[in-house]
């Protein structure tokens, strides 16, 4: 009796189990395929979903109806019109064996199930990648796209064709086909970049105080929720991608022999299909492609989590048929997931180049996306706190191709109680910057706090040196990217001034440098001491500051000293600053350290012309004439004319109207120039521009 007691306890408690990850497992399924808010990666998802499949092959009497491991997931959402699929969208299975024995087993099977042996030739196999996007259908009439659905629980799906118009790579009607009925059925996402530049649009939006607006996890909700927007002119703002890959309903068309030959109709129609696949003979075949795929994986511009197996032959994919809604034929075989759970052990700020504060998580180290990851971005204070990650929370970590590692969501079912306190950046740092004690600000409606000492900050070195030597700043013949570099690991350089103190005994010092390079880059830093107060202005790398609001504030204040001592009510006098800007402007010269950067530039004999402002006294015989530059000029490059027709009181614009007083045109003008012929706008040469131009211009 003790043992039958023990056998039912046993048998309870994995019944109770079952019942606990079906729950589980609907729930987080609802979350990614409705809500698109995933709180546990696909690995943990994986993990759950294979423990429930295990208990049911051991215990068939626990096999429910509900389960997820019988049905596909996901629900139609309110606001879309159901679409009952003519042919089910089923699932394939995944191999989660991410090693070459995933495609061995899978070739097995098959041979197997088609009463192979040894000695007969090896199957013939179509390979493909497996995207991490949304499946659609596509239907077509007569070669017209009448619909769109998602997959929704594989019966029934959305009607969602609204936003899949806004998709350019679908065309709206295929090339050469007039069959009756042909369902395309492929995948939607949005590629990384795109992804990359959604989330920062986002953040800004809420950094900006926009309603109801949030981040997305990952690129394939991103995906989601565009193609589930029930504004197009949103989903359109949304730029996605399709990929087809197979067929639902047909009726009036020869489908091809093979799979392969059917993605080459597919591509004949015009639709997009994945260059990335091939046809392979046997089990090595599909090793070598799995590996070699596995090795390109970083530098798609789209994510992958595996690629796909499908038994080339449509006649033996008859054969082979179906078991549990799944065809035999084929497998979906992953790679290491691209997302994980660990825990946050501490949170880091970094300051970036052009002094961006970001708050870095301190991971307890955890493999995912093929590489070992200990540290992981939380972009901004906003972000962080939105998200509310704490040290000692336990969190989603992703790590996709070459994109920084990030946290995507804290696990709170995890959350202890001695996690810590919500975070605070300011507080944390006490108000300074963490490398050189300078004080941190935050534009108003900004979403980065900032470091303000530019030109002091070791950790905006070479950005700060790299723009003052630039082209439009002070134009350093010679100091590139690399010579920067070395410069500063030399400690040779350390603050701008310290350009001025060089000599050919210290650039002797650094490698590939010759006495013939250090003269030239000696004679470019004494070139550069003449200059304008616009420049300089500019080359300091002010934040907001750029070329033209650089010339207004020398036009308007006429001195560097007025400019440095301005109030925040004296700039906003200016043309086109506002309240940013002058803040920007008043936050850089009230740092003691940029101050005394300034100062000691100009004692090394950084000057402008005394009157290079307002109240300037040179000519202005261009004030109030447009011009438009096309073509290469024989002496003057584009920059070069362009600073000498403002410099004479002329503006300079980008495009050829009725209003445009002069073109001046080079070599291989193109259409701006046929534009003011057409227009009846004098055409000048280089030699007329300086007949226009004042004499005395050392450029001339």
């Amino acid at each position: 009796m003790p043992q039958n007691r023990g056998m039912t306890s046993t048998a309870d408690a994995t019944a109770r189990r079952a019942a606990q990850l079906r729950a589980q497992l609907n729930d987080h399924a609802h979350r990614y395929y409705v809500l698109d808010e995933p709180q546990i990666p696909d690995a943990e998802y994986d993990r759950l979903f294979q423990e429930l499949q295990a208990i049911e092959a051991a215990h068939p009497e626990l096999l429910t109806p509900d389960s997820p491991t019988q049905r596909v997931l996901g629900k139609v959402l309110d606001g879309f019109a159901p679409v009952v699929h003519a042919v089910p969208m089923l699932s394939i299975r995944t191999e989660t064996d991410t090693e070459s024995s995933g495609a061995l087993a899978f070739d097995a099977r098959v041979r197997r199930e088609l009463g192979l042996t040894p000695e007969d030739p090896p199957v013939e196999y179509a390979a493909e990648l497996k995207f991490d996007g949304l499946a659609i259908n596509l239907r077509y009439e007569a070669g017209v796209l009448v619909q769109a659905a998602t997959r929704g629980d594989g019966e029934k799906g959305e009607d969602v064709t609204q936003n899949i118009r806004t998709i350019g790579q679908i065309p709206l009607r295929l090339s050469g086909v007039t069959a009756p009925v042909l369902e395309v059925r492929g995948e939607v996402y949005m590629s990384r970049d795109q992804f990359e530049k959604l989330n920062e649009r986002q953040r800004e939006l809420i950094a900006q105080g926009a309603k109801n607006e949030k981040t997305f996890v990952n690129p394939r909700n991103a995906a989601a929720g565009a193609v589930r927007q029930l504004d197009p002119a949103i989903a359109a703002k949304r730029p996605l991608s399709f990929f087809a890959y197979g067929l639902g309903d047909v009726q009036g068309w020869d489908i091809p022999p093979t799979h392969s030959a059917l993605l080459d109709a597919l591509e004949q129609m015009g639709l997009p299909v994945c260059s990335d696949r091939t046809v392979t003979q046997g089990a090595e075949g599909l090793v070598a492609f799995h590996q070699a795929m596995g090795e390109k994986r970083d530098s798609f511009p789209f994510d992958i989590d595996g690629v796909v197996y499908k038994v080339n032959s449509r006649e033996l994919q008859k054969k082979l048929g179906f078991m549990s809604r799944e065809p035999r034929w084929a497998v979906a075989h992953k790679y290491p997931a691209q997302e994980q759970m660990t825990v946050v052990r501490d949170i880091d700020i970094q300051v970036g180049r052009t002094g961006k504060l970001t708050p870095v998580a301190k991971l307890e180290p955890v493999f995912v996306g093929g590489t070992t990851v200990s540290n992981a971005t939380l972009h901004n204070e906003d972000e962080t706190r939105r998200k509310d990650v704490r040290i000692g929370d336990t969190v989603v970590v992703r790590r996709a191709g070459d994109v920084i590692p990030e946290v995507v969501s804290v696990v709170l079912d995890k959350r202890g109680a001695d996690v810590g306190e919500p975070f605070d950046l300011y507080k944390k740092l006490g108000g300074k910057c963490p490398v050189c004690g300078s004080g941190i600000a935050r534009e108003e409606g900004g979403a980065d706090w900032r470091c303000s000492g530019g030109l002091f900050c070791p950790a905006q070195r070479k950005q700060a040196i790299l723009h003052y030597a630039g082209r439009r700043a002070m134009d350093v013949e010679g100091l590139g990217d690399k010579l920067v570099d070395q410069l500063i690991e030399a400690q040779v350089v350390h603050t701008l001034p310290d350009l001025y103190k060089l000599g050919l005994t210290s650039l002797s010092t650094l490698d590939r440098m010759g006495e013939k390079s250090a003269q030239n880059l000696l004679a470019g830093l004494e070139k550069s001491k003449r200059t304008t107060l616009a420049r300089f202005l500019y080359s300091l790398g002010i934040r907001q500051i750029g070329e033209t609001t650089a010339k207004d504030l020398a036009k308007h204040f006429g001195s560097l000293d007025r400019i440095m001592d301005a109030s925040i009510e004296q700039l906003l006098e200016v043309n086109d600053v506002g309240p940013i800007v002058a803040q920007s402007i008043r936050t850089f010269f009230d740092q003691p350290h940029n101050r005394e950067v300034v100062e000691q530039l100009r004692a090394a004999g950084i000057t402008w012309p005394e009157h290079d402002g307002e109240g300037d006294l040179s000519p202005k015989p261009l004030a109030g004439k447009t011009f438009v530059l096309t073509g290469t000029l024989p002496v003057l490059s584009r920059d070069e004319a362009k600073e000498m027709i403002e410099a004479a009181g002329g503006k300079v614009s980008g495009s050829v109207s009725k209003k445009t007083n002069y073109v001046v045109a080079g070599e291989e003008a193109g259409s701006k120039l046929e534009k003011a012929r057409e227009l009846g706008v004098e055409v000048i040469d280089e030699a007329g521009l300086r007949a226009l131009l004042p004499a005395g211009d050392e450029r001339l």
